[in-house]
């Protein structure tokens, strides 16, 4: 019997999309890398190779629906709260509100009213605007009085937040760093020195650096906006201090804003800093430095970055003007997820510096205590230059 050659390449074509799909399936029940998202000509794509070549996209889309995620997270542990609470007192949550809000918020007096009134520099008559300055003044006392109240129930409850933002893999390389290389948390900062939000979060994470000395490894780099024509100069200048030894001191003088950032003010920020004058206007006007922001910022590109400051913690992405709670709990997390680290036997420490001690009387000649090893033990920080 004649086959129809028709029927031959279908059957034919069958077998290989047949034998496509299930390598396909095979290969995903694997997990891990190879896990296949598609298969174009019999060739698989994994999640792998997702993550990597598109993770501007993924990451973007991801930091917004997490922001959505978290607000919504927000609401349902507030109207959990509130809910308890008036089963607690026995009565409904709106009775609740009214007896520890509503009720307890007094409006303006008169002469505050009129203070509010005259700091709007409107034409329209007193009497007619009072009414609407008094519902304001009141929804915002209204609206405090509210969180107040949310917040003394979360602290009561001992609430804690566990939904992490996405993730992002973002390698220290040869970024300048401030704290111990083992720190349990190490936090990387995009940003640009000419950023007010950047600006505005450089004293919160000084803040954070202090509350957690020793276990925090922070690094900084470059990404100065296209918006800011003098962010690139003054990252080159920061650099450059790095060169000398003293980018903190330099970054910290520039985020503090006390000259400024034109390159007259940079140069004035180096001997103020203590630098030597003439090699730092040797390496910021020659541009050694440029070749390093640039590196930054094409990192920075991969990763879908669209503003500063952009930080992650272990990793986790916090984008635009994220407040000091949020990055102090995110760290909180981090450090409460973290393995504890192996207890020494007890005595451990003193029956090894016995040993010593007592092998050195013997063979005072041979026997030396490990090189490095008091060296290492203290731990400490350690400040990286910037790269050269």
């Amino acid at each position: 019997m004649r086959v129809s050659p028709v029927i031959v390449g279908l059957l034919v074509g069958a077998v290989i999309g047949g034998f496509s799909v299930c390598q396909a399936q095979e290969t995903k029940g694997q997990g891990g890398s190879k896990d296949v998202v598609a298969v174009v000509d019999h060739v698989a794509i994994t999640q792998t190779d997702l993550e990597q070549k598109q993770s501007a996209k993924l990451l973007k889309a991801r930091g917004q629906y997490f922001v959505a995620e978290r607000d919504a997270l927000n609401q349902l542990i507030d109207d959990t709260l509130l809910e308890t609470q008036a089963r607690k007192e026995d009565v409904g949550v709106d009775q609740l509100l009214d007896l520890h809000v509503t009720s307890q918020v007094k409006d303006p007096s008169e002469d505050q009213l009129r203070v509010y009134y005259e700091g709007l520099q409107t034409d329209t008559p007193y009497s007619e605007a009072r009414l609407k300055i008094l519902e304001t003044i009141h929804t915002l006392r209204i609206n405090k009085a509210r969180a107040e109240y949310l917040q003394s129930l979360r602290v009561a409850a001992d609430v804690q937040f566990m939904l992490m933002p996405p993730t992002a893999d973002v390698a220290l390389g040869d970024a300048p760093t401030r704290g111990p290389r083992d720190a349990t948390v190490t936090i990387i900062e995009f940003a640009d020195y000419e950023c007010p939000y950047c600006q505005k979060i450089h004293p919160e994470l000084k803040q954070l650096e202090e509350e957690f000395r020793g276990r925090v490894l922070f690094a900084f780099k470059d990404y100065p906006l296209a918006m800011h024509k003098r962010a690139e100069k003054a990252a080159e200048a920061a650099r450059c201090a790095g060169g000398q030894g003293k980018f903190w001191e330099y970054h910290d003088a520039l985020f503090e804003g006390k000259n400024g950032l034109e390159v007259s003010q940079l140069k004035e920020d180096a001997r103020t800093v203590g630098l030597d004058g003439s090699a730092f206007d040797k390496c910021l006007d020659s541009g050694d430095q440029a070749a390093a922001i640039k590196q930054d910022l094409e990192e920075g590109s991969r990763l879908g970055l669209s503003g500063t400051p952009t930080l992650f913690v272990n990793k986790h992405v916090f984008s635009g003007a994220t407040s000091y709670a949020i990055l102090r709990e995110a760290v909180e997390e981090q450090i409460a997820l973290a393995p504890a680290a192996p207890k020494p036997a007890a005595g451990a420490a003193a029956t090894h510096a016995k040993n010593i001690e007592m092998q050195t009387a013997q063979f005072p000649s041979i026997i030396r205590e490990p090189r490095g090893r008091a060296a290492s033990a203290g731990g400490g920080s350690v400040a990286t230059p910037a790269a050269q």
